[in-house]
């Protein structure tokens, strides 16, 4: 019998391939092998070609390559290319260890300024500066309050964050706390609590890796991860929820919610029919890439990625594990509460 994969599946598992070898390279690279370089010099641009065209390997690569990447240029919105700066601004970590305040920094505002022209985009420049103002000062003033007296997080310190901060509070959190919070409820369609369970499962990442990068350090008498107690998460998920009850408020249009929210009508999200520069290759099967089902919610998949593969360069294998499990189940819980309400609207 002969197994037969879907053009998506052939060019993304052979994409995945590629970042695998070039993660190896990174690996190699902290170990002080010269060779890793070269893994990731060749893997790296591999992986994008192949995520584009994998399929058209045995034909016409080349030009399916060209063909779909104008395609893409076409359709791409300017949030969307925020969106690839703060993945690109990833990449370097593993090979710059000691330029991880700045470049954390750098991704965590790109992708601030993306969910900011995404939700501009869709609800208006007046309702997006509310949710970043919201999230932006809720998240420092909780961050402040919970680092001096211990609620609602538990007893931890940011004395060893580095810079920039605000009265102690690295900058980089508060920001987090806006991205974070649009990203989850975008992909939980609008439900709090959902979006709540979200960010408690991303947190489970951003404890030992930010704690190992010393942002924040606990002292808590009853650690449960990381250092972390059980009531830092159940204080993410009501900060979490409670923001993310908030958004849906300021601009219920951007979640799929139906209402006026806070301050008059909202302007609903509507989607785009882009048309292409170029037409498509004849490749069997060859589709034509389409970004406009493509929503803020993808900073979650990149973030499983990503922050589970930081852990692995930092030699946290077992946090990497539980977060990976973690962002996972969180993420078939959303596809499945969403797809759930599909059926019940039908």
């Amino acid at each position: 019998m002969t197994l037969r994969l879907s053009p998506t599946l052939r060019r993304f598992g052979l994409a995945l391939a590629a970042l695998g070898v070039a993660f190896l390279g990174a690996l190699l690279v902290l170990r002080g092998v010269a060779l890793g370089w070269a893994l990731i010099a060749v893997a790296f641009p591999a992986s994008l070609g192949l995520a584009l065209a994998g399929d058209a390997l045995g034909g016409d690569f080349g030009g399916t390559l060209r063909t779909r990447w104008a395609a893409l240029s076409a359709q791409m919105r300017p949030w969307m290319w925020w969106l690839v700066a703060y993945a690109a601004l990833k990449i370097p970590v593993p090979l710059w260890p000691e330029g991880f305040p700045v470049l954390g920094l750098l991704s965590t505002g790109a992708l601030c300024v993306a969910g900011w022209l995404y939700a501009a985009e869709r609800v208006g420049v007046r309702r997006a500066w509310a949710m970043v103002t919201l999230s932006f000062g809720v998240g420092w003033a909780v961050e402040l309050l919970g680092s001096r007296t211990g609620f609602p997080f538990g007893i931890y310190s940011y004395e060893t964050s580095p810079s920039p901060t605000l009265l102690t509070v690295p900058l980089i959190v508060p920001l987090g706390w806006f991205a974070l919070t649009l990203a989850a409820t975008r992909l939980a369609g609008g439900r709090a609590w959902l979006a709540g369970i979200l960010m408690v499962a991303w947190d489970v990442g951003l404890e030992p890796l930010m704690t190992a990068q010393r942002y924040w350090l606990w002292s808590d008498p009853a650690p449960l991860w990381a250092g972390a107690p059980v009531q830092n998460f159940v204080g993410w998920w009501v900060v979490g929820t409670g923001l993310s009850w908030a958004f849906t408020r300021i601009a219920p249009g951007l979640f799929g919610r139906l209402g006026r929210g806070w301050g008059g009508p909202v302007q609903v999200e509507v989607r785009r029919t882009m048309s292409f520069r170029a037409e498509a290759v004849r490749v069997e099967p060859a589709p034509r890439p389409d970004l406009s089902r493509l929503s803020f919610a993808a900073a979650y998949p990149i973030e499983l990625f990503f922050l589970p593969g930081g852990l692995v360069l930092v030699g946290r294998y077992l946090e990497a594990g539980v977060t990976l499990g973690a962002m996972l189940a969180a993420l078939v819980l959303a596809q499945a509460v969403r797809g759930q309400a599909t059926v019940e609207r039908a």
